[in-house]
């Protein structure tokens, strides 16, 4: 894959660059701090609540930043950049005129500039939102994956390609998904990777022990990253190049982490006499001290490689190459702010004496702490606007765009009288893989080492596994029987991930992103065990925050896989989906609602106002229903459909959402006698019927009336007094709260305990979920009247 050019195109005058690069580090510490500065002490506060912004964070990486987004970055390159950075960020889009005055004055507060890089939420480009830790930089190893398997489809250019890059502080090294994906990278040969570390050694609680220091380059490197230490930079050493300078290194080298943070707070007279006193009688020191006034020996003490140009640039340019590069740029914490070292000044903020007397060092007069190049002087802010304006940088201000794909008119239901939707879920698919529509060939499958026991193993034999080198079926080249005939090639279409759920749904956010990333839309599918979305759910909800668009097929629901023990039921999974933004969550019953709901969902993915969607399917095979015409079709896109329609004014319904069908229909059956006109609702997402509902109460109080709820009008039909049995094979509140809708008595029927094995005859009896259940509970609801 041809490397970007890491050289400026326009100044070749390296003296004449890091002198540029240092003002313009110089800038954004500025710009950064000023920015956090007008948020907490300039605005006005009407609840007295701290706003925060991360002063010494921002501190510790610009100069990382100013070198990375003016000189090394390609047109093609796509970054991560770490939470508390974000202010560094806006103000480097501030300098290149993507960010306005009103938006960082705003920081923090309603539609301003978002604290943490936000995708959906800021006006400046921004590649992957960051916000929890150590997600943003898993996920560009992910993208860097969906990068190859579009060039290995034709989809994207060598030319059009670039380097995923993430910016990360050291303590997200600590985060245990860094390391999940760090093993999924090796087995898929990453490359065009970077992952540079602020390494400040300095969090919000503690300062990194020390035993850390060689462990990282072991990892990494064992993982076939190149790891890069910048530790030194360039005043360093020359210094370690003089008579005593050797004895200066070793001291720094083996000088605890919490000791070097304490002496850069203290200052040039601290260090001075710290190292006079440890290495004073070696050598030539006291004479290589002696060349040092207090300010400059502080100077030289805290010239690390994080925050030597010189040396960022070097480091850049010695990765030109496709292979994964970890950068360990030692940096300080707070780097050229007051409380620089500082151990409490992760959360601090400079107080106002403070950043006066800093705008008065930078030469900034009072009133333009706002003005780009302010302090600098006409011909040298001249220099370095022409300077910002010619990096690749400034032409990439608009996300690519990616064509809708095209879905088919109807999705055919799989033949059988009884079926799960598990397995109808694998033959739609297949189905589809083998019809030759445009959509078959953008589908991506994926699976945390689920594959076969979630029905996409007949999907994978047709369209086979995605590896850039050719990967052989062994087994089946050596005639053992298999229904499974995966080969690995470069067009295939399922990506084969290890039991690490995290690991699953960054690579679905990845996917998800292909569209605005890489102009190229694709369809991604996941599969997973339904109680291990928990596992996995930071990464999930950092994929929607993102507006990152995939289909999640969770299977099997509830205790309907009874012989696998508790470990293996779920019971909140629907709370999940009702509660995740930008995930709307199904649950068919019957394959037929299946098939509608997957073409149902091929569409939401791409339209604007989508977004992704969670399918909760079962194993349980079933018997299906006979249908009469299609008219329950578009309800049952809105969530739910009379399966059973009551009589007007009846005074009850039975409501029930997927596998426990059967169970329903039978006490439907034994009631429908006793109680005239009854009801029965099949509620297909909980969460859009909720979302419905919340919305148009929503819509009445800001404007005096709205049109009803589909859930309103569908009850509407019942007596104003009637009751609801609802039933879920999952927590009974993701049904119990329809009541609310119309003022109806509910008597709520589901899981809220863990389970235990058994089948489902015994497990049904025990968790109350079988028809004598439902009975009681109906006649429950007649005996309160």
């Amino acid at each position: 894959m041809a490397s970007q050019a890491l050289a400026h195109p326009v100044h070749q005058d390296t003296s004449s660059t890091v002198t540029t690069l240092e003002a313009l580090d110089t800038r954004l510490r500025w710009l950064s701090s000023w920015t956090i500065h007008n948020a907490n002490h300039l605005r006005d506060s009407r609840d007295g609540l701290k706003v925060g912004g991360h002063q010494a964070s921002c501190a510790s990486i610009s100069t990382i930043m100013a070198v990375l987004y003016f000189h090394a970055l390609g047109a093609h390159d796509k970054v991560a950049v770490k939470p508390h950075a974000g202010p560094v960020l806006h103000a480097i889009h501030y300098l290149l005129g993507n960010q306005t005055r009103d938006q960082l004055e705003r920081f923090r507060g309603l539609g301003g500039a978002q604290s943490y890089p936000s995708r959906t939420k800021d006006t400046i480009p921004v590649d992957f939102s960051t916000g929890s830790v150590g997600l943003g930089v898993a996920v560009t190893a992910f993208a860097s994956l969906v990068q190859d398997y579009l060039v290995a489809r034709g989809a994207l250019g060598e030319a059009e390609t670039g380097r995923m890059i993430a910016l990360m502080g050291d303590a997200e090294l600590d985060e245990g998904n860094i390391y999940e994906c760090l093993i999924e990278g090796y087995k898929h040969d990453i490359r065009n990777c970077w992952w540079i570390v602020d390494y400040n050694r300095q969090s919000l609680d503690a300062t990194t022990a020390d035993r850390m220091f060689d462990r990282f380059d072991d990892i990494f490197e064992t993982c076939g990253w190149r790891v890069l230490t910048l530790k030194h930079g360039k005043r360093q050493l020359a210094a370690f190049a003089k008579p005593g300078g050797e004895a200066l290194r070793r001291w720094i080298d083996t000088c605890p982490n919490a000791d070097f943070a304490a002496l850069t707070y203290l200052g040039g007279a601290a260090w001075r006499e710290r190292l006079t006193r440890e290495i004073g009688d070696e050598a030539n020191v006291p004479a290589l001290l002696a060349g040092y006034d207090d300010e400059a020996l502080a100077a030289l003490m805290t010239n690390l490689g994080g925050h030597c140009v010189e040396t960022l640039m070097e480091a850049f340019a010695a990765a030109a190459d496709e292979r994964p590069t970890m950068f360990i740029a030692y940096t300080i914490k707070g780097f050229g702010l007051p409380f620089a070292g500082h151990k409490d000044n992760h959360a601090g903020l400079m107080n106002p004496r403070q950043i006066e007397q800093l705008r008065g060092d930078l030469g900034i007069a009072q009133g333009d702490e706002w003005e780009p190049y302010a302090g600098l002087g006409d011909n040298a802010a001249t220099a370095i606007e022409a300077f910002v304006a010619a990096s690749p940088l400034a032409d990439r201000t608009a996300r690519a765009t990616a064509d809708a794909i095209p879905v088919p008119d109807v999705l055919p239901v799989p033949d059988g009288t009884e079926q799960s939707t598990q397995a109808a879920f694998g033959r739609i698919l297949l189905d589809l893989a083998k019809s030759g529509h445009p959509l078959a060939d953008r589908i991506v499958t994926t699976s945390p080492d689920v594959t076969v026991s979630t029905n996409l193993g007949a999907f994978v034999n047709q369209r086979g596994l995605f590896r850039r080198s050719e990967l052989k079926d062994v087994f089946h080249a050596a005639k053992i029987p298999s229904p499974q005939k995966w080969m690995g090639h470069g067009t295939g279409q399922h990506i084969e991930l290890g039991i690490a759920e995290h690991n699953l749904f960054l690579m679905l956010a990845a996917l998800g992103l292909s569209g605005p990333l890489f102009g190229t839309r694709l369809i991604p599918i996941g599969t997973v065990y339904d109680p291990f979305i928990a596992r996995g759910l930071d990464a999930l909800n950092y994929g929607c925050y993102q507006d990152a668009r995939f289909l999640l097929v969770a299977t099997p629901s509830g205790v309907t896989l009874g012989p696998e023990g508790g470990a293996h039921q779920s019971i909140n999974s629907p709370l999940i989906g009702i509660g995740q933004p930008g995930l709307t969550y199904f649950e068919p019953a019957f394959a037929d609602e299946l098939a509608l709901l997957m073409r149902w969902s091929f569409q939401h993915l791409q339209a604007d106002d989508g977004g992704s969607v969670y399918l909760r399917l079962s194993t349980r095979s079933i018997a299906q229903v006979p249908r009469d015409g299609d008219a329950w079709q578009d309800d049952a896109c809105k969530g739910a459909y009379w399966l059973r329609q009551p009589a007007q004014g009846a005074e009850a319904a039975i409501v029930f959402t997927g596998a426990i069908a059967p169970e329903v229909l039978d006490a439907f059956d034994a009631l429908a006698d006793d109680v005239p006109g009854l009801g029965l609702l099949n509620v297909t997402s909980p969460d859009l019927l909720h979302r419905g509902w919340s919305a148009s109460r929503s819509r009445r109080w800001i404007r005096g009336s709205s049109e009803p709820s589909h859930i309103d009008r569908l009850l509407s039909v019942l007596a104003p007094g009637a009751g609801l049995v609802t039933v879920i094979d999952g927590s009974p509140s993701a049904l119990s709260w329809l009541g609310g809708v119309r003022g109806h008595r509910v008597s709520p029927l589901g899981t809220d305990r863990f389970g235990q094995t058994g089948d489902l005859p015994d497990l049904y009896r025990i968790y109350r979920l079988d028809a004598e259940a439902i009975a009681d509970a109906a006649a429950e609801l007649f005996l309160e009247r």
